[in-house]
């Protein structure tokens, strides 16, 4: 009998073996890491921005980084209410992504400050260097002005009057002043700059241009490109055409053309120097990336230049005709 036990004691003891053995072989079971996370700060909703945030995501897919596959994002804005930014900074550093994509001016330029910790890039920055983004890597929007105003001779010959609105408190708008006065030098046209402090201020605004101006050119402003439906419906009224940064308004009938930067190009980028830093490679670091002129395109609403009393001339290079 004290054998029967001692042959029983033996083979759970090396059963307990057995398991003990085994659990060392099994890896511990622990929840699942979450995906590495892109932080996009956004000044706004627009179309010309949100073209960006699309080249941004489209680039890194191209690199390989899918999104819910193996790479998150997280895209918040203020609604071009820059009191907001501060809070909006501090709540996206707490998710703790690998990198974070400061897009327009002013969120860049709190972010540079704000930023310590988190690889940051920019993306649509008129003039990095003029906001003092130049020692931090990012994308500009600068585009060829020049080419804008060949362009809006080709569908106006006679046009040699150009108007511009301009937030006087954007770095972003002082800058496209600085350079539209270079381009109408060398295109020998002239110009009238309009200031403005609030979007509020556009319509009013406006009438200064009243027989004053044969276009108006808008660009991406965060104060004056939202308040593009104003400017236009009173543009009409006076018989004014008008050239947008980007293409979205002329698509919808409202203006005349755009030619600009193309803003998927602009954020395909920022998408580049965003997978370098998800890569670890450090050469993404000071790299200021601008458009080339196969960045840009133009737009022509064939419906508002038949309103002007205006016909578009054929065979146009990259330019699109819409109804």
């Amino acid at each position: 009998m004290r054998n029967k036990y001692i042959l029983i004691f033996s083979i759970l003891l090396i059963f307990t073996c057995i398991l003990a053995t085994n659990n060392e072989l099994i890896p511990k079971l622990s929840a699942k890491d979450p995906l590495p996370l892109i932080a996009i700060a956004n000044y706004g909703p627009h179309s010309s921005l949100d073209q960006s945030i699309s080249g941004i995501k489209s680039e890194l897919a191209l690199q390989g980084y899918i999104e819910h596959k193996n790479i998150e994002y997280m895209v918040v804005d203020v609604g071009f209410d820059t009191s907001l930014i501060p809070q909006m900074i501090a709540n996206l550093k707490t998710k703790h992504p690998k990198v974070i994509v400061a897009q327009a001016t002013p969120v860049a330029q709190f972010a540079k400050h704000a930023i310590k910790d988190t690889p940051l890039v920019f993306t649509a920055i008129t003039d990095p260097v003029a906001a003092g983004l130049q020692d931090i890597s990012g994308s500009s929007d600068r585009q060829d002005l020049r080419a804008m105003l060949q362009f809006s001779k080709l569908l106006m010959p006679k046009a040699k009057r150009v108007g511009l609105l301009y937030s006087t408190a954007e770095m972003n708008d002082l800058a496209l002043v600085t350079m539209m006065k270079k381009a109408i030098a060398l295109e020998d046209m002239q110009l009238l700059c309009i200031p403005v402090e609030h979007a509020r201020d556009v319509p009013l605004r406006m009438q200064a241009f009243r027989d004053k101006v044969d276009i108006i050119y808008v660009g991406v402003s965060g104060v004056v490109q939202p308040s593009l439906p104003a400017i236009a419906a009173n543009a009409k009224k006076m018989g004014i055409a008008v050239f947008n940064a980007d293409s979205a308004a002329v698509i919808q009938g409202q203006v005349l053309a755009s030619f600009g930067v193309n803003y998927q190009a602009v954020g395909m980028n920022a998408g580049k120097l965003v997978a370098q830093v998800l890569r670890g490679d450090e050469t993404y670091k000071n790299k200021l990336i601008y458009p080339s002129l196969d960045d840009h395109i133009g737009f022509v609403s064939l419906a508002t230049a038949k309103e002007l009393g205006l016909k578009i001339p054929t065979g146009l290079a990259n330019v699109m005709v819409v109804e």
